[in-house]
């Protein structure tokens, strides 16, 4: 099985006021995953089964950065808070509802899975996520996408559990085989190659020494940002799943990497040598 996740700066125009979706880019990518699973020679881990996940964007990142859902609050605020709640899960959905529509549309039998159903966290991570309705629909062939969502904390009330964390713990419990990160950059790098002209990409990562003087390479968002993924990836490298990010603004390379061809990116794998 493999698992996809699709960055919300690649699907929507993140830094837009206004939610909008980037419908060349989703249209494309849907267009490359059709294509793989197409193919005469298709790879095994695909035929084992497809799980997306998809980032939030400009959907979902400004109302949940406004109502400051996660953060700690006093009791008179939880009405207002709840308003933060519901318009953040609502505009998550929305995307979603696009995404699947799109996948649809390229013969592919996707199926929403909103996370807020049945997850609960703790302080902020997964405490109670319920892999039934995963495995089911993967049993059938259809392909479930998730997304991040904003979901009840046993902590704080609320959280927002982010796609990174919900990918993590897919790949860790139902044994994926691989995963895919399709960001906006061609990987992990030195530092951030948007400001710097002679940042170095990162072609592996075994642990977090490897990361820890790097500048976040995308923009800050309330999920975590580049440091994030991999801080989940690397957890996924010490069970032996291996991860890669790789840049889905370039054509053809989000269907090479579910293909499992050499692609440039950043691959996130126990070191050897440990």
């Amino acid at each position: 099985m493999i698992i996809l996740k699709i960055g919300g700066s690649i699907i929507t125009e993140k830094n837009s006021k206004e939610p909008k979706v980037d419908y060349n880019n989703l249209n494309r990518i849907c267009k490359e995953i059709k294509e793989s699973f197409s193919s005469k020679n298709i790879n095994a881990d695909l035929m084992d089964g497809l799980v997306i996940v998809h980032g939030a964007g400009s959907f979902g990142h400004p109302p949940a950065s406004e109502y400051k859902i996660g953060q700690p609050f006093p009791n008179e605020e939880f009405p207002e808070k709840r308003i933060g709640f519901s318009k953040t899960q609502l505009a998550v959905k929305q995307l979603n509802t696009y995404v699947c529509n799109a996948l649809i549309e390229h013969g592919l039998p996707a199926v929403s899975m909103q996370a807020s159903s049945f997850v609960t966290t703790s302080d902020k991570r997964i405490y109670d996520f319920d892999l039934d309705f995963i495995k089911n629909y993967l049993k059938n062939g259809f392909i479930p996408v998730l997304y991040g969502d904003p979901v009840l904390d046993e902590k704080y009330r609320m959280a927002i559990l982010s796609g990174d964390q919900i990918l993590q713990y897919v790949a860790r419990f139902l044994v994926s085989d691989r995963v895919v990160l399709g960001t906006d950059v061609d990987g992990v790098y030195d530092k951030n190659p948007k400001k710097h002209s002679d940042a170095k990409l990162i072609e592996e990562v075994n642990s977090i020494e490897d990361i820890i003087q790097m500048e976040a390479t995308t923009n800050i968002d309330v999920t975590g940002g580049m440091v994030g993924k991999v801080k989940e990836l690397l957890s996924l490298a010490d069970i032996g799943v291996d991860s890669e990010i790789i840049n889905a603004n370039h054509p053809g390379v989000i269907a090479a990497a579910l293909q499992n061809k050499k692609v440039k990116g950043t691959k996130i794998t126990k070191n050897s040598f440990n």
